[in-house]
């Protein structure tokens, strides 16, 4: 089996309107960070390259919130029509180069740069076109995608990226990660908790 030695690019979905939490919640500081800062962060700390983050609501102030990353920035005009149109004007921002991408969500902020890693580790060793990650039997991002898949996910409806994965769901690697990260900012007790200190 040839090994899959290309670049891996992250694709990080940063559009969305925080609605729920009344705030934008990929500028909540959950320490020394903002959320997405984290995010994108640890993207680059794995070795994602390039990191593509996909801009919508509030723009320029996330974009701000990353100055200094050596991150891709890229607006998706149609970011209220749902997380679907970000995951399409990411994916078509991967180099040709690419092998593959993994996509993010912003509003994750347990992920670390060792899962994604993780990722990218298990779609080099093996010939699965896709590799999800598992929460205790609840499946969310990160999700490496290889190229082959990238014109499934160029027309994903609604479903996004969910789409994609129960079609090909046979063929997919599983990594499988503790219930506990899957966390995210949708309300503002979630932010209280999340303050701790993670790990990295």
């Amino acid at each position: 089996m040839e090994m899959r030695i290309g670049p891996v690019a992250g694709v990080v979905l940063a559009a969305g309107t925080s609605s729920r939490l009344g705030t934008n919640k990929l500028l909540v500081d959950l320490g020394e960070e903002a959320v997405v800062r984290r995010t994108a962060r640890r993207a680059l700390e794995a070795g994602l390259a390039p990191v593509i983050v996909v801009l919508g609501f509030e723009a320029s102030r996330v974009a701000q919130a990353l100055q200094g990353l050596e991150v891709t920035l890229v607006v998706n005009p149609d970011y209220a029509g749902g997380m679907h149109h970000s995951l399409r004007t990411g994916i078509e921002r991967v180099p040709a180069d690419c092998e593959a991408a993994v996509v993010l969500l912003a509003d994750m902020p347990l992920v670390t740069s060792a899962m994604v890693a993780g990722l990218v580790e298990r779609f080099r060793q093996g010939s699965a076109p896709m590799v999800v990650s598992l929460y205790g039997g609840v499946q969310a991002p990160p999700t490496l995608y290889a190229r082959p898949l990238f014109p499934a996910l160029g027309r994903a409806d609604e479903t996004g990226g969910r789409g994609v994965v129960r079609d090909y769901h046979d063929e997919a690697a599983v990594m499988e990660w503790p219930p506990a990260v899957l966390a995210d900012l949708d309300h503002p007790e979630d932010v209280e908790r999340l303050r701790s200190p993670t790990p990295e």
